[in-house]
């Protein structure tokens, strides 16, 4: 069986949505503040915020084991990309930033998602 290449380190919102479509397994990981989960949110994402993310890599480890894909997002993008870095250096691959994070999100999948 060959090799299957690494995961690039971003997906996009449209390329999530069509995994949650097919039922993929995917743990949705919002690395915002709970202020910013307040103004807007995707049902069913797990808040854990960036500065949290250490002490809850065991429960993010688990995820992994079972075959999740963490899918990491914030309010652009940026802090997931740094989270995704974090966790792949930790040995946690199946990982992924969603590139634009939930402000493309709220253009691209769900107009009802307010942005801020």
């Amino acid at each position: 069986m060959p090799d299957t290449p690494p995961l690039t380190y971003e997906t996009t919102p449209v390329e999530v949505k069509s995994a949650l479509d097919r039922r993929d397994q995917i743990l949705l990981l919002d690395v915002r503040e709970p202020e910013e989960h307040a103004i807007c949110h995707i049902d069913g994402a797990t808040l854990i915020p960036m500065r949290t993310i250490p002490q809850n890599v065991q429960e993010l480890e688990a995820a992994a084991d079972s075959g999740q894909l963490i899918c990491v997002f914030c309010h652009h993008g940026v802090r997931s990309l740094s989270v995704v870095d974090w966790l792949r250096k930790q040995g946690i691959d199946n990982c992924q930033s969603m590139a634009g994070g939930i402000d493309r999100w709220s253009i691209e999948v769900d107009l009802g998602v307010p942005r801020y």
